[in-house]
């Protein structure tokens, strides 16, 4: 089952580069390191703020941003919508994700100057969004305007579909969560693939057919517990890097979903960073980004 097509790729890209990392395996992973919030807070960077390039300045970004982000996203009522100061504290650290990965030296430099803490979650990030850039494609302005967006459900409500998904079919809510992210932004994109894939987890008719249990594969309910239910069938959790490449034909496709997935079983909380990313495309001219503050 390919479900993501060379235009729908671009449209889901965490970042750009060529950073490569070992697969990473999706069981759970802990840390008990705290991150430390800088004392002072300045207002949230702007969505345009220019991500720095050179590897001390990008580190001293990051270790303001990203523990600020873990406090935004503590206070945060995840039955309710986030904030904009949220969802600016995630863009950037997003956008800094990105940059780091259009270049493996500086993502390496980068991520060398950071805190223990953090440096794990910026490499899965990192590792995730150059796997995905790989297989991606530019797209046109045309299609562009074509796209259709959506808020997606509240944060708890997809986790606990995640949940209870997990507890049906014995699939890490983690993995199916990365695979979400990957699809279509936890639901953001509402578009269908050029290839006929639909709904949040971005099911083929045919095995929508075979796998949905007669429910809605435009429901995310339904498209989770479906998504469990073939990855149950294909391999999980016995074995994740098979079922999830029958997911998608694509070892990078299968790297950059290990890769977040084990990000959140490491910290769960990197789940709500990850639901504030935005839906960024990739046009002839660079990034484009089309959802999040002032979209």
């Amino acid at each position: 089952m390919k479900l993501v097509t060379a235009s729908l790729a671009a449209l889901l890209l965490t970042g750009c580069g060529g950073v490569a990392a070992a697969p990473r395996p999706a069981t759970p992973l802990t840390s008990t390191t705290p991150i430390p919030v800088p004392e002072s807070s300045p207002v949230a960077p702007a969505a345009d703020v220019r991500i720095p390039t050179d590897p001390g300045k990008l580190a001293a970004a990051l270790k303001q941003t990203t523990p600020r982000l873990h406090a935004a996203l503590d206070a945060w009522d995840k039955s309710s919508e986030p904030s904009q100061e949220l969802q600016l504290l995630a863009l950037h650290q997003q956008r800094a994700y990105r940059t780091m990965a259009r270049s493996s030296k500086l993502a390496t430099a980068t991520i060398a100057k950071l805190p223990k803490a953090l440096r794990a979650e910026a490499r899965d990030s990192v590792t995730a969004v150059s796997k995905l850039l790989s297989m991606a494609h530019p797209i046109t302005a045309a299609q562009r305007r074509k796209l259709k967006f959506v808020d997606p459900l509240p944060a708890k409500r997809l986790r606990d579909h995640m949940v209870a998904a997990e507890k049906r079919f014995g699939v890490d809510w983690q993995v199916l969560a990365a695979i979400i992210l990957v699809e279509t932004k936890f639901g953001r994109i509402t578009s269908s693939s050029s290839t006929g894939a639909q709904g949040p987890m971005q099911f083929m008719p045919g095995t929508w057919k075979a796998y949905g249990m007669g429910g809605d594969v435009h429901d995310a309910r339904d498209a989770i517990m479906a998504a469990a239910n073939y990855l149950k069938a294909t391999g999980a959790p016995r074995n994740y890097r098979k079922a999830i490449w029958h997911y998608n034909h694509d070892d990078r496709y299968v790297d950059a979903v290990l890769a977040h997935a084990a990000a959140i079983q490491r910290d769960p909380e990197v789940y709500y960073a990850y639901y504030n990313w935005q839906v960024f495309v990739l046009s002839s001219k660079g990034d484009v980004r089309m959802t999040g503050p002032g979209k």
